[in-house]
């Protein structure tokens, strides 16, 4: 890997692991600069929406960067709606950015996959303009392996969630490289073969988070030894993977109307006042589908356990 690719990793991630522990999306907002704002002043730094003052200061420095990052955010918009374009939650509170609801200020299912999406997002967006040449002077290289750091500021129970949520993205993106191959040679011989390791499409990478999401683990911050760590809520289940998302907070009942928590509510359908909660609907879905035979017993809840 060149010493010009790992800037560029480096920079991605502390442009957007600045903004402490429970705000490390707000630069999402990114997405509403206009098109003619054209980024070749230092001054224009101030303009976008979003940023904190350390990402005022990496942007001056780097403005040749900064429409890659804007680029990345746009696409964390579009393809988050795409993936839950068939869901209650359909990602509509990320256009709120910076000014999020609480469905995304808390520990949720809805947070974690933003900020594994976004990770994710900032990764594919670097390879894809390494790629095309839109920034020139980076080269083809690993994606690196490098655990990532957070600023130390906010609940750290937050910090360790956004943390391994925003590791699942950069690792789903990484497992989802494909060899491709082209073949050299007279009629179509074959006799030379050049091979290498092609992203696919953001929309494939978020629809594996998806799943991520809809399988996701509870978990609660509990001493282990000298430290704190994130662990399963109920102690029977398997110990957290690396792979899979984890949540702090059941998330909001949007079946109800509820616009503090981002919850819009369901139009034209009739809500049973005894009914499934949308998390526990989606689950069972996707276990069911997941797992042949798989046997759930769905609760019926009048009231949410936390006070949203």
């Amino acid at each position: 890997m060149t010493m010009k690719r790992q800037f560029l990793i480096t920079f991605f991630l502390a442009f957007v692991l600045q903004n402490g522990t429970c705000n490390g999306i707000k630069w999402l907002a990114l997405f509403k600069t206009p098109s003619a704002l054209a980024l070749n002043q230092t001054q224009h730094c101030k303009q976008l929406e979003g940023l904190v003052v350390s990402q005022v200061q990496l942007c001056r420095s780097n403005l040749e960067l900064m429409q890659t990052i804007i680029q990345a955010a746009r696409e964390v918009i579009k393809t988050c709606h795409k993936a839950f374009a068939d869901m209650r939650w359909n990602c509509s509170s990320i256009e709120r950015a910076p000014q999020y609801l609480l469905d995304l200020e808390r520990g949720t299912r809805e947070s974690a996959f933003v900020y594994a999406l976004s990770a994710a997002a900032i990764s594919h967006t670097i390879a894809r303009a390494c790629t095309t040449g839109d920034l020139p002077g980076c080269s083809c290289g690993p994606i690196p392996d490098a655990p990532m750091k957070m600023k130390k500021s906010g609940s750290q129970a937050n910090k360790l969630m956004h943390l391994h949520n925003s590791e699942v993205g950069r690792q789903s993106l990484k497992a989802s490289l494909e060899m491709k191959c082209k073949c050299h040679g007279v009629s179509g011989s074959c006799s030379i073969k050049t091979c290498w390791k092609g992203l696919q499409e953001l929309t494939d990478i978020a629809l594996d988070l998806k799943n991520k999401y809809l399988s996701a683990t509870k978990v609660v911050h509990r001493p282990m030894g000298t430290r704190k760590h994130l662990v399963p809520k109920e102690l029977d289940i398997r110990p957290v993977k690396e792979t899979e998302l984890v949540y702090l907070q059941s998330s909001p009942d949007f079946c109800m109307k509820n616009e503090k928590v981002g919850s819009y509510g369901t139009q034209d359908s009739a809500v049973l006042e005894k009914r499934y909660t949308y998390v526990q609907k989606e689950i069972n879905a996707f276990q069911k589908s997941a797992q042949p035979g798989f046997e759930s017993s769905l609760k019926t809840t009048e009231r949410r356990k936390e006070s949203w």
